[in-house]
């Protein structure tokens, strides 16, 4: 396989993982295990989660409260891999507030999410997420 297929089929893997990232994100089983064992997520409102273990503790307790109504869309804008292993991923995450409580709402509607993904075990996972909000 050339060297433009090889780097074709693994930008296609990792935009099927940001993909499945977003399509999993109130289903804790199928999304935590996109990230590595040693994960770090910084989430839209600067809450940092160390952990695929305390990331599943905290998207269960999230899903069992009224974020279950504030879902995400994510547009990629780059993916740059940084070696055949590393990924550095650039997008656009939309957020859909869907709580009726003025008192809790989001003080921004999108965010710039920056994840670094890394083969593991011949699979790309995520190792770090950090969202930013757009103030506007």
């Amino acid at each position: 396989m050339s060297t433009d297929a090889i780097a074709r089929t693994e930008l296609a893997a990792i935009r099927r993982v940001v993909a499945d990232a977003v399509e999993f994100q109130n289903d804790p089983d199928r999304f935590v295990p996109l990230h590595t064992e040693d994960t770090t997520v910084v989430n839209f409102v600067g809450r940092r989660v160390a952990g695929r273990d305390t990331l599943a503790d905290v998207m269960r307790q999230a899903l069992a409260s009224p974020l279950a109504d504030v879902v995400n869309t994510v547009e990629i804008e780059d993916i740059r891999l940084v070696r055949e292993d590393v990924a550095i991923v650039a997008s656009v995450k939309k957020v859909f507030d869907r709580r009726d409580d003025p008192a809790t709402a989001l003080h921004a509607s999108s965010g710039r999410l920056t994840y670094v993904l890394v083969k593991d075990d011949g699979q790309w996972r995520i190792t770090s997420a950090q969202t930013t909000p757009i103030l506007t």
